[in-house]
């Protein structure tokens, strides 16, 4: 069983404070889910755990007990933290497959290319991919949709501790956010992986069922509690929540 504790934790950018001392604990196999409106810093708030350079942070990260605030995003992903990207880069002239190669090996000790191969071709099949979209650059010219399953894919085959996951509903359609929502609850189930999701919409969070959903705003956490919170945001907005700010 793992845990990752958020405690007081503040992130800034040219003085201007973002994220205010949010406080977070998640266990291996909960997920949590965050909300708030447009501009809230929820993006800001993925990317910060992760040590993005643009960022000046405060506060801890603690990962199974061991303080991982100041340590480099890449030391961090090696420790078990994941964070898919809201909008993934697109990089021509690196292979998909090379990329995954690189991380997978670095993060896999030992790990070899056909034990690569064959986690690749079962988790294509589950995302509903051609198998060939390995050998396209990384998400050169992919669709918003490929984009994001692309980028669960990766969380499939690293297999993190706890993944932050910014917006994976976002670009597609109804059928597909109900098959990415039964991935990720298999990764919860089957791989223990725990979760932040982030997201604007309720149909995600129907299919997931989640432990916990959180309303940020204005850096924020102003409410906590279970999935009712993101009904009643699906009918009634966040005006409740931004009036009551903290």
């Amino acid at each position: 069983m793992s845990e990752l504790i958020i405690k007081n934790f503040s992130a800034s950018t040219n003085n201007n404070k973002i994220i205010s001392e949010v406080n977070l604990r998640i266990k291996s196999g909960e997920i949590h889910i965050i909300m708030g409106p447009n501009g809230s810093g929820k993006t800001t708030f993925a990317k910060a755990i992760m040590k993005y350079p643009k960022l000046k942070t405060s506060g801890n990260i603690i990962l199974d007990g061991k303080d991982i605030t100041s340590l480099s995003t890449d030391k961090k992903a090696k420790l078990g933290l994941f964070l898919q990207f809201q909008n993934p880069a697109e990089i021509s002239d690196i292979k998909y497959i090379n990329f995954l190669y690189n991380a997978y090996t670095s993060i896999k000790k030992g790990g070899n290319i056909e034990d690569l191969e064959k986690e690749i071709e079962v988790n294509l099949k589950k995302l509903s991919l051609k198998k060939d979209i390995i050998e396209r650059d990384l998400n050169f010219r992919f669709s918003g949709g490929e984009k994001k399953k692309m980028e669960i894919l990766q969380m499939l085959i690293l297999n993190p501790k706890f993944a932050i996951l910014d917006e994976p509903d976002s670009g597609l359609d109804v059928d597909a956010i109900k098959k990415m929502a039964e991935i990720i609850k298999e990764a919860l189930k089957k791989k223990k992986i725990g979760v932040i999701l982030i997201t604007h919409y309720n149909k995600i969070i129907s299919y997931i069922k989640p432990d916990f959903v959180h309303v940020l705003v204005n850096g924020k956490i102003v409410a906590s509690g279970k999935e009712s919170i993101a009904k009643e945001i699906e009918t009634e907005g966040f005006e409740k929540y931004i009036k009551n700010k903290v």
